[in-house]
């Protein structure tokens, strides 16, 4: 059986106002590709399938577009979907009546027995092989929120476990054992998750901290050793957790911030044969939409460097408007320069490129008044020492004459007006 591991989709995302509805559509149409031509059995998505909880029209379309074809070009293709922290676990489920006919099996929530117990049984999902016979049971947990686990006992607690890596741990003990409850001889049992592991590798401009944040990190002994797999989300970069090389994060297959433009974003193919893991296979997503980076590698230009090297980037005139790369600009100031920005908008007006972020660094002392400046003479200085010392804060040098004349025009008028 060949399993196709993929993430952190995020359908309706914007990066920095700008709509990412043609990357995504390229990317589907590049996995139904991939799950055709590589002879995939089964499609597992770990959660974060839209970008927010009341995802936009577009986005749901490009989602349920996606279902369809790929099972009417794979129609023995097994699709199990689990819900992540960005995603609405009911919003996800409530098609379920017509996705689960389809062959596609969507998890949103712990599903519980008619008394509100979790029923872990309703977790797996069978998988099929290439001979149509089951391969692999899958236990499909969404992403979980603190609600969602056990209560530990007093004496656990004052004996320093902690609530949340032990509830999780519970929760994946209960859910593994009704897979091995399901699994036949032969069979491979896989696990999902959508979860901050310990050791990740984080991007901080776009994941969200999730349960009690990353010091609740989870350690990885808490999926069972005789899992053959577990497909994971969350964390965009895509990696093996620890030394377990069938414990994997996909990664997202789109770059989510700027700074995620290095990435490798892949999606996982996983084999299995005989109930194990006999090979792992990463495929590079194409970039749909380049990222431009200046002066790139999350280094600062001067100012005129930065304008340079924006005048001298080489576009494509024959690009769409959606395909336009997206710019970001970093530049470091010695002093003030009230109009870059402008200077930057100018330096790309009606060129195929887009500007979303321009990044500022002032090279100052950082300190503030407080810091600089000993709490008992802070009432003896004279606005113009407090004008200096903020200046200093933020650039190197002095102010230039004309800024010191204007900041003198302004505190002469508060003292005229007051």
């Amino acid at each position: 059986m060949r399993l196709l591991h993929t993430a952190d989709w995020h359908l309706g995302q914007t990066l920095h106002g700008f709509a990412r509805e043609h990357e995504h559509a390229r990317f589907l149409d590049w996995l139904l590709d991939r799950l055709e031509d590589r002879a995939v059995d089964a499609l597992v998505i770990a959660g974060d399938v839209f970008d927010g909880q009341n995802p936009p029209i577009p986005a749901l379309g490009l989602f349920y577009r996606f279902l369809a074809k790929a099972k009417a070009r794979c129609p023995a293709l097994d699709i199990v979907v689990v819900a992540g922290n960005h995603d609405s676990g009911s919003r996800l489920e409530a098609p379920s009546p017509l996705l689960t006919e389809m062959g596609v099996r969507v998890v949103g929530a712990l599903p519980v027995d008619g008394d509100g117990a979790v029923a872990p049984e309703g977790l797996v999902v069978p998988l099929t092989g290439r001979d149509g016979t089951v391969a692999a049971r899958c236990v499909a947990v969404p992403y979980l929120r603190p609600a969602d686990l056990p209560p530990l006992s007093e004496e656990e607690i004052a004996a320093g476990a902690d609530p949340l890596v032990e509830g999780v741990r519970r929760v994946y003990a209960d859910a593994a054992e009704a897979g091995r409850r399901a699994l036949r001889s032969g069979e491979a049992l896989i696990l999902t998750g959508h979860c901050y592991m310990r050791d990740g590798a984080l991007s901080e401009l776009s994941e969200r901290k999730i349960l009690g944040g990353n010091q609740h990190a989870l350690p990885v002994d808490v999926f069972p050793e005789d899992a053959a797999y577990v497909a994971l989300g969350h964390l965009h970069r895509a990696q093996a957790v620890g030394t377990r090389d069938s414990v994997r994060y996909s990664g997202s297959p789109l770059p989510l911030a700027v700074d995620e433009e290095p990435y490798p974003h892949q999606v996982v193919l996983a084999d299995f044969a005989e109930g194990r893991l006999v090979g792992v296979e990463s495929l590079r997503v194409p970039r749909f939409v380049a990222i431009r980076r200046i002066p790139g590698g999350g280094r600062f230009a001067a100012a005129e460097d930065a304008l340079a090297a924006l005048a001298a980037l080489e576009l494509d005139e024959e690009l769409p408007r959606e395909g336009w790369p997206y710019i970001e600009v970093s530049v470091e100031l010695p002093a003030p320069r009230p109009a870059l920005r402008e200077e930057v908008v100018a330096a790309l007006a009606g060129r195929p490129a887009r500007l979303v972020k321009l990044a500022l660094r002032l090279t100052g002392s950082g300190e503030t008044l407080a810091e600089s400046v000993p709490l008992a003479d802070l009432a003896d200085l004279a606005p113009e020492d407090v004008f200096l010392r903020l200046y200093r804060r933020h650039h190197e040098g002095e102010p230039e004459p004309a800024l010191l004349a204007a900041f003198h025009e302004l505190v002469a008028t508060v003292q005229e007006d007051a």
